[in-house]
């Protein structure tokens, strides 16, 4: 049996799959089953941020396994110490604590139950716990029963009601639309600086300072989710600081690039003190609130400390600014009708289409046959929607490698 057929044989399909068999990748490049090398300029939807295979990883993982792999969060263990403490100072840099999990979507149910925690010790005039998370529509949270409540695409939902209770979608970027939008039971929002699943969009900076305006208004908690976007990826260390810099948010959730392809996640509660009697937030999830078996283990951890060294060391946030200047001048140049807006921070760009000027088959999207398209050109990406699509390069990819990536890209748009 081949993989295909290994696969439908024994595993479930939840995922709708490219017919390709990747086998090896190193730095910007994969080969398949068949010997064919691609340019990845999806990075597994971001995960990879230093590429694959990338050596400073390879090596703190082979070391770690040789000495220790996972022992249980009842004990305190090296690496998960210093890689709160590299993310507390040199990316986060804002006083918190950090709770590690195994994924985005764990990380946002931690800033979830985080908010329900702070509306019972916050609540509503009449004793009753503040509850409900505003989110907003197109938004993508995560696929377990909380996070997938939280998100805003009702497509996500479908076949799994009911829902968990507690949420109400707004639209993104609408500043009118929050005017009334807190209730008696709001207890915070929960939003995207830049909404990857949703299309590509970024958070404008007086969206967010309205939000963090209506945070202190009404005693509520701003919470990012900065699963795809977090960590250099749009150029800065912290997606939300590209547009509202002077904002410090009271909880944060990463994953995906930030173990630069092991299974991590994260949440970050601010130290802010909350009451007259000096609580700090993040004291709220104390003992016996959550937890995570697997967790911060000192494996994931020891990968982690090196991706966000190699991030920092390096710079890569700012390759990040100059490579995305170089792929939307590009773009531009290129003055295609198929193209309708290149949107996007740093390396989590979406090239938006004309749906109108492709033809599609049945149950397909413009966007899934443009990556259909680049993948036999031998560029691999992903869909951001039905009409766009997202260009995830590695954090150090270099201008040789962007400019092959753009010329297969104006190749298969051209023919639109």
């Amino acid at each position: 049996m081949n993989t295909t057929e290994i696969f439908n044989e024994h595993v479930m399909a939840t995922y709708g799959r490219f017919p390709l068999t990747l086998a090896e990748g190193r730095g910007a490049r994969v080969r398949d089953d068949q010997g064919r090398e691609y340019l990845d300029f999806c990075m597994g939807i971001a995960v990879c941020s230093l590429g694959h295979c990338h050596p400073r990883i390879v090596d703190a993982i082979r070391d770690q396994a040789g000495r220790l792999m996972h022992v249980s969060n009842l004990y305190y263990t090296e690496s998960q110490g210093l890689l709160a403490k590299e993310m507390n100072l040199e990316h986060i840099k804002l006083p918190g604590k950090i709770f590690f999990s195994n994924s985005g979507a764990e990380a946002n149910d931690g800033l979830i139950k985080s908010a329900r925690r702070y509306g019972h010790l916050k609540p509503q005039a009449d004793g009753k716990p503040r509850f409900e998370v505003i989110t907003f529509q197109q938004s993508f949270h995560g696929r377990t029963l909380g996070s997938m409540a939280a998100t805003g695409q009702a497509k996500v939902q479908q076949g799994f009601d009911p829902m968990l209770p507690g949420f109400r979608y707004l639209p993104y970027n609408d500043i009118a639309a929050l005017e009334n939008a807190v209730r008696d039971d709001t207890i915070g929002f929960l939003l995207e600086p830049v909404q990857g699943e949703g299309g590509v969009h970024v958070a404008t900076g007086e969206f967010l300072e309205a939000l963090d305006a209506l945070r202190k208004k009404h005693d509520l908690l701003l919470m990012f989710d900065e699963v795809q976007a977090g960590f250099g990826r749009c150029g800065e260390a912290m997606a939300w600081r590209v547009n509202a810099p002077n904002i410090e948010p009271d909880g944060i959730s990463w994953a995906k690039g930030m173990g630069g392809g092991i299974p991590i996640g994260a949440f970050w509660l601010s130290d802010r003190v909350v009451d007259e009697k000096g609580t700090k937030l993040s004291s709220l999830m104390g003992a016996g609130s959550h937890g995570s078996t697997y967790g911060g283990n000192p494996l994931v951890c020891a990968a982690a400390i090196e991706t966000l060294k190699e991030i920092r060391e390096k710079d890569l946030a700012g390759n990040a600014i100059r490579q995305s200047q170089r792929i939307r001048t590009a773009v531009a140049s290129w003055e295609l009708p198929v193209v309708t807006e290149v949107r996007g921070l740093g390396l989590l760009i979406g090239i938006a289409l004309d749906a109108k000027l492709i033809p599609t088959g049945e149950r397909e999207t413009c966007a899934l046959k443009v990556v259909k398209s680049l993948i036999s050109k031998g560029l691999i990406t992903v869909p951001a929607g039905p009409e766009t699509f997202r260009l995830l390069p590695p954090l150090n990819v270099t201008d040789e490698e962007v400019d092959e990536a753009l010329a297969i890209v104006k190749d298969v748009l051209s023919q639109f």
